[in-house]
This record gives structure tokens, C-alpha cells and sequence, in this order.
């Protein structure tokens, strides 16, 4: 984390962690170096497993904004420990992020897993990539992907990173995770159903 420590703890932050009486405890991470920090394979894992992201640009105005970017597991591609890379297709039009990053490629990326409480912050420069000119990358990035028109590819190259606390997450299952849950409560209340019947039956022909 030493490389996010010296990203995000900035001289205002580190004012505010000396007045609320964590700036000890916390800057230990600005003692761990300044280094770009790669992504080990647990990142790789959780990034790769993921259905969605939060990905935050800034404009030239210094307003930050904030975007949902989703798609099958899969869709998020860890090229390399500091690398990922996804297929960017048509939404809105906007293009809001696609035009921050042009004028300011840095970002922030939240990975949100909130089944398992678990949270991802990355910090990353962002750049965009016509699909012609890297023909290979384009395929690989597309072979699982969001659906839609693929426009560009977004690379992010990682700079620091920093898994957060379970703390405050509540925790919230995806229509998948719910049907993995609930299929067999479905199938053992159908067993149980079709037993009743038959036990109704039986009752019925004694009667």
C-alpha cells in the first residue's frame, strides 16, 4: 500500500488524520516506499471475478465523476501485474469519461464485492486505445466483454492499490448468486410438494 499511501494522503489528509489521531497508525504506509505496487495474483482473481466496477475521472474544471462500468465475469482483463484493460462499448453517448481521460489520465477504480464484503481501491493512469492498432489486444479483450458495439479499448496501468475493511459494506447478491442459493430451496420444496400430494392422495382413498 505504500504507493496508494503516498497517492491519497496528501498534506490536507495527513492534517486531518493528525487532528483525529490517526496520523501515526496510518502513515506507517508512507514508510513502505513510493514504488508503483503491481497486482499479486489475488488482485488478478478478484478483478477478473467481478460483474461490475466503479470507475472515477476528473475534468479540466477539477470535477470528479463517477461511472458504473458492467459486464459478465470476465470482462475486466489483467494483462500483466500492472496492467487491465477492457473493451469499451457504446452507451449513453456522453463520453464523459472517455473525454476526461483524454485531458487527465488519471483514475480511481472501486471493486465492489459485496456478498463477501470485500473492497478493492485502485489507483491508475487510464488511456485510450483505437481498436486498429493493436488488432490482437482488441481480440483478446473482446472475447469476453460487455455487450454492445466495442468503440475503444481502456487500459488502466496500476499505480497503488489498497484492500479496504469489511466495515460499513452491507452486503448485497446479484440475481446469479441468488439463483445459486435459491435453486435448491426450489427443488427440495418441489420434492416436498409432490410429496404432500401423494400423502393427500393416500389420505383421500382411506377416507
Amino acid at each position: 500500500m505504500g504507493r496508494y499511501a503516498h497517492l491519497a494522503y496528501t498534506e490536507s489528509v495527513r492534517q486531518v488524520q493528525s487532528e483525529q489521531g490517526s496520523a501515526a497508525a496510518v502513515g506507517r504506509r508512507l514508510m513502505e516506499g513510493d514504488a508503483p505496487e503491481p497486482l499479486a495474483a489475488d488482485e488478478a482473481a478478484f478483478i477478473e471475478a467481478r460483474d461490475g466496477f466503479y470507475l472515477a475521472s476528473v475534468s479540466e474544471t477539477g470535477w470528479p465523476y463517477v461511472q458504473f462500468k458492467g459486464g459478465a465475469p470476465g470482462f475486466l482483463h489483467v494483462l500483466d501485474e500492472r496492467t487491465i484493460g477492457y473493451a469499451d462499448v457504446r452507451g449513453n453517448r456522453q463520453y464523459i469519461s472517455t473525454g476526461n481521460v483524454r485531458a487527465d489520465g488519471r483514475v480511481a477504480l472501486f471493486f465492489m464485492d459485496y456478498p463477501q464484503q470485500r473492497r478493492l481501491k485502485i489507483f491508475g493512469r487510464a488511456s485510450v486505445q483505437p481498436l486498429h492498432d493493436d488488432p490482437a489486444l482488441a481480440e483478446r479483450l473482446s472475447a469476453v466483454r460487455t455487450p454492445g458495439q466495442v468503440e475503444r479499448l481502456m487500459l488502466i496501468h496500476v499505480e497503488g492499490f489498497n484492500w479496504n475493511c469489511p466495515q460499513h459494506i452491507t452486503p448485497r447478491y446479484a440475481k446469479a448468486e441468488l439463483e445459486a442459493v435459491l435453486d435448491p430451496i426450489r427443488t427440495r420444496l418441489a420434492a416436498l410438494e409432490e410429496e404432500n400430494r401423494r400423502l393427500r392422495t393416500r389420505l383421500s382413498d382411506h377416507t
